[in-house]
């Protein structure tokens, strides 16, 4: 369902406008309210499901015991759980019913859908070099990201040791990454994509590294969050304002072919959810193997190496792979504003040409 409803929602930004720019800022305020949204939902989800968890900090523990404290209540823990999950849900379908109801559709001056099959769709889409190349990079780029984020709060907790502020950290990422998505709309449109995205995903590898080299620190933990956010902002934002332009190159190179831009954007949720299901199996693996006990309070020594390298190494690794193939990706400010400049004139054309018909 969350799924069915990604789909067209994303789909909605080629067709509230044709023009370029408004797509470009309508896209920016969408990630950025969609990135308070998930600072939104941190909050409830980590203060609620926080408050039902007594770990003391591992320099309260006995190493010869490293269970739950007694007072643990695993039904308080369900509970708080179902609370949180509730409010999510609830703020969930009144975003919904507002999107349903406030937005409005651009008609398509009656241009006919070309009636393709939906393999014939899927040639067409998966055979566009620039859309391959895109996916495929930001594939890459996102898995990195998703397996910082899935695993960050594990490794501040059992790594670093701030049992007692994880929550705030993960806030202080959302945040930042929110209040630079701004900044990163007007870089993209000062520099061009392409740039935005070598500085912006790669903005966040030195401090990858850095949290993992350098001795536990809170205060290094709340600066390397702030530099994380930056980075993570650029993820967010640059995937989705590029994806339009994919969009217009394939108008311009199969101009007979109509209707069909849901395709490139629902392939797109696909593999962004199938690089989040690719994270959780290899964290989970991972974690399996080093030994992770759930709901312990103290973790084996290789729980922390494990954490180590999928919050740093790993990333790293992917990030370099997906800038890589990203490099290829044909699609600069030149040929962008090439293929709007086309578009807009073959827009006119029929215009005019409908114009004329219904004179006659």
């Amino acid at each position: 369902m969350q799924t069915c409803f990604h789909v067209p929602y994303s789909a909605l930004t080629m067709f509230i406008t044709t023009d370029q720019k408004e797509r470009d800022s309508a896209t920016a305020y969408r990630m950025m309210v969609e990135v308070l949204g998930t600072v939104l939902g941190t909050a409830i989800q980590g203060q609620i499901v926080g408050a039902a968890s007594n770990c003391p900090d591992p320099d309260e523990l006995d190493s010869s015991n490293s269970t739950i404290p007694t007072g643990y209540s695993l039904e308080e823990t369900k509970q708080a759980y179902l609370i949180a999950s509730g409010v999510i849900c609830i703020i969930y379908v009144c975003c919904a019913a507002v999107l349903f109801l406030g937005v409005k559709e651009k008609k398509d001056n009656g241009r006919k859908k070309t009636l393709l099959t939906f393999r014939q769709g899927i040639c067409l889409v998966m055979s566009h070099g620039p859309y391959v190349k895109l996916v495929i990079g930001f594939l890459f780029t996102s898995l990195a990201f998703m397996l910082l984020e899935g695993n960050f709060a594990l490794f501040i907790t059992y790594s670093l040791g701030h049992r007692k502020h994880f929550q705030n950290i993960l806030l202080v990422i959302m945040l930042s990454g929110t209040l630079t998505i701004p900044w990163w709309q007007w870089f993209l449109t000062r520099f061009g994509k392409k740039k935005a995205v070598y500085f912006g995903i790669s903005w966040a590898v030195p401090f990858m590294l850095l949290i993992v080299c350098i001795k536990s620190q809170l205060i290094i933990s709340y600066l390397v969050s702030v530099a994380a956010g930056v980075s993570v902002a650029a993820a967010f934002l640059l995937p989705w304002s590029m994806l339009p332009d994919v969009v217009d190159d394939f108008k311009v190179r199969n101009p007979e072919i109509h209707g069909h831009e849901a395709l490139f954007y629902s392939f797109y949720v696909f593999f962004i959810k199938f690089a989040s299901g690719m994270s959780l199996g290899v964290s989970t693996l991972s974690l399996k193997f080093a030994g992770y006990v759930t709901g312990s309070c103290i973790q084996p020594e290789a729980v922390s190496l494990t954490l180590k390298v999928l919050v740093s190494p790993v990333p790293v690794a992917l990030i370099a792979v997906g800038l890589l193939i990203l490099r290829t990706y044909p699609i600069d400010e030149e040929r962008r504003q090439g293929n709007q400049k086309l578009l807009q004139e073959r827009l006119d054309s029929e215009s005019e040409t409908s114009a004329l018909g219904s004179e006659v």
